[in-house]
């Protein structure tokens, strides 16, 4: 029973989404693509940046369209629905126990995260064009980081949208997502910080340096990087923290 009801929410997230792809694939993989065109094509069209850096940008790039579009996926669903819509009401009626309810959002969030990601990789290297380094050898390594990047930044969402009231969603993404964004080292190896020790290991509670990290270290394997290892434990540790903070907000509020 819990399986069954489980998969028809899922399901009906997943026909709500393809109902409105248009609209969210412009939301969360506007801003990486234009990134992509300004630093990808057109500054080393000019000769301000070597044609290279394309590979250290790549990865980056689908870290941030993976990471932006699960965050929004269950974030700001989650603040309408325990704001105005009071539609989790009808989700809490279901024959399943609380905490089902909300990870079936994250799940959710995690499909949409890794369809941003495979949307904006074929865009942006059609941009960038010859892109020196990159191998596909590693795709399995390649979907397993995305997956739980995906999995991560979704059960951040969960936190992220039952713990910020509708009124201040704008104070989440000027306060919360954009330093994320820059610190994330999607547009820098994090073995560039060596210049700068103490950022280097701040940056280390950001879940987007391991999902950048792990993604250049499987797609433009030649480039400094991150071991998997500490990237997939890392990831791996992260969701299993938000998910924990997310189901107690989820269910405070649910219950409250």
């Amino acid at each position: 029973m819990n399986a069954r009801v489980f998969i028809a929410l899922l399901r009906r997230d997943v026909v709500a989404a393809r109902k409105e792809l248009v609209f969210f694939l412009v939301r969360t993989t506007l801003q990486p693509l234009l990134f992509t065109i300004v630093f990808g094509y057109l500054m080393p069209k000019m000769g301000f940046m070597a044609r290279s850096y394309g590979a250290a940008l790549l990865p980056g790039v689908l870290g941030v369209s993976l990471a932006m579009s699960s965050v929004q996926a269950v974030a700001l669903p989650m603040v309408a629905d325990f704001g105005w819509t009071k539609e989790i009401e009808d989700r809490l009626l279901a024959p399943i126990p609380i905490w089902l309810v909300a990870m079936e959002k994250v799940l959710a969030g995690a499909i949409q995260g890794v369809i941003a990601a495979l949307f904006v990789l074929p865009i942006a290297r059609l941009i960038m064009g010859p892109i020196p380094g990159i191998s596909w050898e590693h795709l399995p390594s390649v979907l397993l980081i995305a997956f739980l990047g995906s999995i991560t930044f979704s059960a951040l969402g969960l936190v992220l949208g039952t713990g910020i009231q509708p009124q201040q969603i704008g104070l989440m993404f000027s306060v919360i997502i954009a330093p994320m964004i820059f610190f994330g080292c999607a547009y820098y190896p994090w073995r560039g910080l060596d210049a700068v020790p103490v950022m280097k290991y701040l940056v280390l509670i950001n879940p987007l340096v391991y999902v950048s990290e792990g993604l250049r270290g499987t797609i433009t394997p030649s480039l400094p990087h991150m071991t998997l290892g500490v990237v997939t434990g890392a990831l791996m540790l992260l969701s299993a923290v938000f998910l924990a903070v997310g189901m107690r907000t989820f269910r405070k509020r649910a219950v409250g």
